[in-house]
């Protein structure tokens, strides 16, 4: 099947090139003297809350990050541990105080020294216009004497510092955002024209800090379909793609192009919504939880390139393992869906209880290339048991699931551990106050458990509390996590220094280069 898929689409391919889609191979590297990049992204778009690269709104830091156009004061390796970057080092001074040393002569791309009194404008300006950031960071006063910041918080925060590499954290030039959402940070790349949905321009950073940036001009050009995005590689029209769809990777799989993967803990999850009446009965959600063929979606739909989701973080973290999730098992879902009453008594394959058909409606978006492969294989295994989905595929997915009704499953993708540690997920997703809390779950004693992990500095006691959390909102059956993705990026031969990251964070630097 995967030999087939690939086939189909290079036969589209070089028949668009035929027609005169330009099918030539173009050599993008040399531009008038000047060396230039063009990277083709499914993700950058108003749809995934990236309208802009001004990190201040929404989730608009992951653009900022990725281009590099800003960075954060602290930064994650491989393994997700924190490393220095604008920052030299830090001290926890006491529960509620921090202490971070700035590195000597970090400047922003106007040339401005990125001392303690800037980041603490940037700071200030990001709590005071971002709920999430504001809820995360928890800040109370920030000092700024030279290079150093004395950041105090309401509460004590252990996860100060990871939430500070967070990409809203890209450290920016407050006095110098625009309107149309362009700012300047301290990365290797400066940002001279912003179309939101179509494309980022890029230069080079004369004034950057950190070594030499190779590549004169980059192009961001946002290409949403996963077949436009393999043609545009094929025909020379980009040198390297994000977000491609796995059926096209077979047509890259050759001396021509390069790979680069990472294992992330970016979760495809599916999040019910309590407020729906069918959601609220309990083994209508652990059906659903036992109707899904996690094996099934990685290993065929995603052609390998993941990996089985059982709770809310890979089983390779310290805080994913020990969790007891549910597995594929369509007899045991029909079971109790029969002894809840929920029986197909017309004969037309859909239960019904009380007049009433098991019929969800399930809310994702296509720009993950993922998610319509996982709601079509969802909509095929939940219809074996005796439930009918009805799929609504959408851009416009953010404003359907802010209202309460109309909804049942939302499936989404979203990087668990982003900071590196297990309360991101938590805290965004499943108390009764967070942002992401889309279907108004609510478990009293997983906001017992998350207000001792907000207090616990230990990682191995913050490890054990996770597995505790996991474990109550799986038992509630609240969230199904289907997979984890391997992230990968894929790139022409003569392009290199394009590397990808578990965080999923950093894409754009000044190590990328174009022969």
């Amino acid at each position: 099947m995967k030999k087939l898929l690939a086939t189909m689409l290079a036969l589209t391919i070089s028949l668009s090139g035929f027609i005169g889609c330009g099918a030539q191979n173009k050599d993008s590297a040399i531009n008038d003297g000047k060396k230039t990049f063009i990277l083709g992204d499914t993700t950058f778009n108003a749809e995934n809350e990236e309208a802009t690269i001004n990190p201040h709104d929404t989730y608009c830091g992951w653009a900022c990050i990725r281009y590099g156009v800003g960075e954060t004061l602290f930064k994650f390796n491989d393994n997700m541990e924190l490393e220095p970057w604008v920052a030299d080092s830090y001290e926890n001074v006491d529960d509620l105080t921090w202490k971070i040393t700035l590195k000597d002569g970090v400047t922003f791309s106007n040339g401005k020294p990125c001392d303690a009194e800037a980041v603490k404008a940037c700071i200030e300006d990001l709590i005071a216009v971002h709920e999430r950031a504001a809820g995360d960071l928890a800040i109370d006063s920030i000092e700024a004497d030279d290079l150093t910041l004395t950041i105090k918080t309401t509460t004590p925060k252990p996860t100060l510092i990871n939430y500070l590499c967070d990409p809203y954290g890209c450290i920016i030039d407050v006095s110098e955002t625009t309107d149309d959402g362009i700012v300047v940070g301290t990365g290797p790349f400066v940002a001279t024209e912003l179309v939101t949905d179509d494309h980022l321009n890029l230069v080079k950073n004369d004034n950057y800090w950190n070594g030499d940036v190779k590549i004169d001009e980059v192009t961001v050009l946002t290409i949403s379909d996963g077949d436009t995005l393999a043609m545009s590689l094929q025909n020379g029209d980009i040198d390297a793609a994000y977000g491609m769809a796995y059926a096209s990777y077979p047509l890259f799989e050759n001396e021509d192009y390069g790979f680069t993967s990472a294992a992330t803990s970016r979760a495809f999850y599916l999040q019910m919504n309590y407020n729906s009446e069918i959601i609220n009965d309990p083994a209508v959600r652990e059906a659903i939880a036992l109707g899904i063929d996690k094996e099934s979606f990685v290993n065929t739909l995603l052609s390998g390139y993941g990996y089985v989701g059982n709770g809310a973080f890979p089983d390779t973290f310290p805080f994913g393992k020990g969790i007891e999730g549910k597995s594929y098992d369509p007899e045991k879902a029909k079971e109790i869906l029969e002894n809840a009453g929920w029986t197909d008594t017309d004969g037309d394959g859909i239960r019904e209880k009380d007049g009433k058909k098991l019929t969800i409606n399930w809310v994702s978006y296509p720009s993950r290339q993922e998610l319509p492969l996982l709601a079509e294989s969802a909509q095929a295994t939940l219809k074996d048991i005796g439930i009918d989905v009805q799929l609504n595929i959408t851009a416009d997915h953010g404003t359907i699931v802010a209202e309460k009704e109309g909804w049942d499953v939302y499936a989404a993708a979203f990087v668990t551990a982003g900071i590196g540690d297990p309360m991101y997920f938590f805290s965004t997703h499943c108390l009764s106050d967070s942002t992401k809390n889309r279907g108004s779950y609510s478990n009293e004693e997983l906001e017992k458990l998350a207000t001792e992990m907000n207090s616990t500095f230990d990682v191995s006691k913050r490890n054990e509390l996770a597995i505790q959390m996991q474990q109550q909102i799986l038992d509630d059956d609240a969230f199904v996590f289907c997979s984890f993705l391997r992230m990968s990026m894929i790139y022409k031969a003569n392009v290199t220094g394009l590397t990808a990251h578990a965080c999923d964070y950093y894409e754009l630097t000044a190590d990328l280069d174009i022969n």
